[in-house]
């Protein structure tokens, strides 16, 4: 009996361990500098014998040296106080070392069509300097010429580049993709025709949402958190997900469709009250009231706004509209069961019916939470 409590003893030390460990890394990157690597947007045309491809693009990582592929974050780069020094510059400053990267990272961008086409900078557009903690959106505008035999085209998107939105314009049919760095197009035809079935479009939408919980929203992640910290129990889980997850549904559709626009500025600091509400409350409450699914399925509203404003970054293909946007939102579902399904498995498999749960493992991480998302708030607000 002796080494069976100690072994129960031992177990549900390191998994509390384990939990709060992770609570705490979630911290580390929190508080850091939010930079978020936002994927490149490629607009191309064909008219005339030429294309034209213009790139949407955080110009500054790629001149940093950043390796963008599985990049969440630049403060994790090894060249992020480089990044943060080119943010600071304005474009007479920051052109001429844009032109230079430019001339070396074109060789690494192969656009086929009948043969390698050569590519040349015609405009750099770089913005002002606004807020450095907000990712700046140079443009790049490319050409080259197109053979005449020509009926089709495809593009390898270089390694170490991040992902990429490639959208063909100016055609019946458009091909819309999503690339990863290394990765390449099928053969596109010139005249259109290529756009996505429903079930691809859906299925190249999946990605999009999952990684905007996991590993890019940790605000998102934050949030589900603190409803899962209020008990340990299924049942009322299911309630607050359920009225996060219909809410969040309507206002990400709305969002998506133009409908409904709020200002970043406001939603994300009323993003980061939420979180502070939810985890304060369960440090006061015990269990789920009537009225916390009512509270819940208001925050949820805002965090629509939130996901649409990251679906606007890559556009939806006005051919399939709705398998996108069903495809971005399931994806986004299944990155928040993501996380429940991690916290039940290093708390609730462990704590289940232990009577000192809430003291030592539900308390000090919603304090954590709060804490985190206070943070934010002041910084969304403030800095």
């Amino acid at each position: 009996m002796g080494i069976g409590r100690t072994f129960w003893k031992l177990r549900n030390r390191l998994a509390v361990t384990l939990f709060l460990s992770t609570i705490a890394f979630v911290t580390l990157l929190a508080t850091a500098n939010a930079h978020e690597v936002t994927p490149t947007i490629a607009d191309f045309r064909v008219e005339d014998g030429q294309i034209a491809l213009d790139l949407r693009l955080n110009i500054e990582a790629f001149v940093a040296g950043i390796n963008l592929d599985g990049m969440a974050d630049t403060d994790q780069a090894e060249q992020a106080n480089d990044y943060d020094s080119l943010r600071g510059l304005d474009q007479a400053e920051l052109e001429p070392m844009v032109r230079q990267f430019a001339e070396e990272w074109l060789e690494t961008v192969r656009v086929t069509a009948g043969g390698a086409l050569q590519l040349s900078v015609t405009e750099i557009l770089i913005p002002e300097v606004g807020d450095v903690e907000v990712p700046r959106a140079t443009y790049l505008m490319l050409n080259g010429s197109v053979p005449d035999h020509a009926r089709s085209l495809t593009v390898y998107w270089p390694e170490g580049s991040g992902g990429v939105v490639l959208r063909q314009n100016g055609v019946d049919e458009p091909y819309t993709g999503y690339l990863q760095g290394g990765e390449t197009t099928s053969h596109i035809p010139l005249s259109g025709g290529a756009a996505l079935s429903s079930q691809e479009t859906f299925v190249a939408y999946l990605p999009v949402g999952f990684s905007h919980i996991l590993p890019k929203g940790l605000d998102h992640i934050l949030f589900v958190l603190g409803l899962f910290f209020l008990s340990s129990r299924l049942r009322p889980l299911l309630w607050q997900i359920t009225a996060f997850t219909v809410a969040h549904t309507i206002t990400l559709a709305l969002g998506a469709m133009g409908w409904v626009q709020v200002s970043p500025d406001i939603v994300e600091p009323l993003i980061a009250a939420s979180i502070v509400y939810v985890a304060v409350e369960n440090i006061f409450l015990r269990h789920l009231t009537v009225w916390r699914p009512l509270v819940i399925f208001g925050f949820g509203l805002l965090h629509g706004l939130g996901f649409a404003s990251v679906l606007g970054e890559f556009g939806l293909p006005q051919d399939q509209f709705i398998a996108a946007l069903i495809g971005f939102n399931v994806g986004v579902e299944l990155g928040q069961l993501t996380v429940i399904a991690i916290a039940f498995a290093t708390v609730s498999f462990w704590f289940q019916s232990h009577p000192k749960y809430r003291g030592r493992v539900a308390i000090p991480a919603s304090i954590t939470i709060a804490a985190i998302g206070a943070y934010w708030f002041v910084e969304r607000v403030f800095l």
